[in-house]
């Protein structure tokens, strides 16, 4: 871990051109711009860019380690750069450090682990097959919104516990607020506030106050209800969990905490897996070798699958991390109040890591699962994702059901191009998809088996 040190100040190499320059390359292409200037400058860089000032980048898995590791009293994410907390609530994990942030992530951890990920695992089924009962046949469609109403309607039950009105009323408002928040987060906080009937900021706090008052309804009636069995979600889960003094988590906390579940895993795992049918139709005989694995009742394959989408269309680029103090941090001295971002595609890009790494080979996972702090999808340390075995378990489960529905059809189309929504990256198409469904006469298991013959060497990289 990094370490509190009064030696002179050490900074990796960057280039020199003007702040209004680098910052122009990192709102336009800053993982272009982090790529070229690794290869020109190593595993460590430091930048000069507005807003953030001079920021040291890294992505080599011992630095990355080091800075997991590193105590909260020398290094945390800094809430004055990321707006998310101030959108959220200040009841939201984004919104809390140091000890309060411990304490939380204590009490949440419980509702994402075991036998509870387990159990949601028939909801998410459900609502898979609720979106894919009228999918077209034989033509292409984008898939990203349909993977959006699965993530948000499984998320909504498994977490809310809602169902009935309630559940259609979150449909509706959540989907817009999180689309109105995640563009706030991106601008000065004074857009954030209550500018009049027609500021960005007053339409947010009008979704979230009809938001809450679903919620305080949720709340109030999962109280009425016999603890614990008549308490379903995660929500029945915080209203029994208290800290380690005794006190209890506050409403105001918990309907915070409720739409940051929601935000922060709904289209992040909705756009991954609009990555992996973006993938897979360009891998047909991986596609063919899954579905016979699903037929078998196998999952290895599907789980190697799933970690190099991740790896290869991360839809986080990286993370921030504010010095509060003067620290060594590998080779580097790195002064007080200095930016660090450890950068998710870099260090998925690492041809150390993962040799080949341009390739889309799920098959280097069979023997061995993904390097620790080398495939870091869901970041690290303290601030770690901690409804990662969730998403997990989404993507799983939707790609199991997919595959035991439906043959998806190979393309020789070139791969999507990423695009950014906010801090998610997604495929720019949407990530089309062509099915036919197993029992279809027209698309045979030997149809897809030729075609996978014909373009299979062709795609091999694409």
């Amino acid at each position: 871990m990094a370490t509190a040190t009064s030696e002179p100040v050490r900074m990796p190499p960057g280039p020199r051109l003007p702040k209004i320059l680098q910052g122009a390359g990192f709102l336009i292409a800053k993982h272009d711009m982090f790529a070229a200037l690794g290869r020109r400058y190593g595993n460590a860089i430091t930048v000069n860019i507005p807003v953030f000032g001079r920021t040291v980048v890294v992505h080599d898995p011992e630095v990355v380690k080091d800075l997991f590791g590193t105590s909260t009293d020398l290094l945390e994410r800094p809430t004055e750069l990321i707006n998310t907390g101030s959108v959220l609530g200040p009841g939201s994990m984004f919104s809390l450090a140091g000890d309060e942030l411990v304490a939380r992530r204590k009490l949440l951890h419980p509702a994402f682990h075991g036998k509870r990920i387990t159990g949601y695992e028939r909801v998410i089924e459900e609502e898979v097959m609720r979106e894919i009962q009228n999918w077209p046949q034989g033509r292409e469609f984008a898939t990203l919104q349909p993977m959006l109403r699965i993530t948000l309607n499984a998320i909504l039950r498994t977490v809310f516990g809602a169902e009935g009105p309630a559940l259609e009323e979150l449909r509706r408002l959540v989907p817009a607020a999180i689309t109105l928040g995640s563009n706030l987060i991106m601008l000065p906080p004074f857009v954030r506030s209550d500018l009049g009937a027609w500021s960005p900021g007053t339409r947010f706090l009008e979704y979230r106050r009809r938001i809450d008052a679903v919620i305080d309804a949720l709340i109030a009636e999962a109280r009425a209800k016999p603890a614990p069995e008549g308490r379903s979600g995660v929500l029945g889960l915080l209203l029994q969990g208290h800290y380690a003094d005794g006190e209890p988590i506050t409403d105001r906390d918990i309907a915070d905490e409720l739409l940051t579940m929601v935000s922060a895993g709904h289209e992040t795992t909705a756009a991954s897996l609009a990555w992996a049918v973006e993938r897979l139709r360009r891998h047909p005989e991986l596609l063919t070798r899954l579905s016979d694995e699903v037929d078998a009742g196998g999952s290895a394959l599907r789980q190697a699958t799933i970690w190099e989408v991740q790896r290869t269309r991360p839809v986080v680029e990286g993370s921030l991390r504010r010095t509060k103090k003067r620290i060594q941090l590998g080779d580097w001295v790195i002064p007080e109040d200095t930016t660090v971002i450890f950068s998710i595609q870099l260090a998925h890009s690492s041809e150390e890591s993962f040799p080949d790494a341009a390739s889309f080979n799920p098959d280097r996972y069979l023997a061995a699962v993904p390097k620790p702090f080398a495939w870091i999808p869901f970041g690290g340390g303290i601030n770690r994702c901690i409804g990662a075995a969730f998403a997990n378990m989404e993507m799983d489960v939707t790609l199991r059901t997919l595959l035991r529905e439906f043959r998806l059809a190979p393309t020789e189309a070139a791969g999507e191009r990423r695009q950014s929504h906010g801090v998610v990256r997604r495929p720019r198409r949407g990530g089309r998809i062509m099915v036919y469904r197993r029992t279809h006469d027209s698309f045979t298991d030997a149809a897809v088996a030729s075609r996978a013959d014909g373009h299979s060497r062709h795609l091999e990289n694409r």
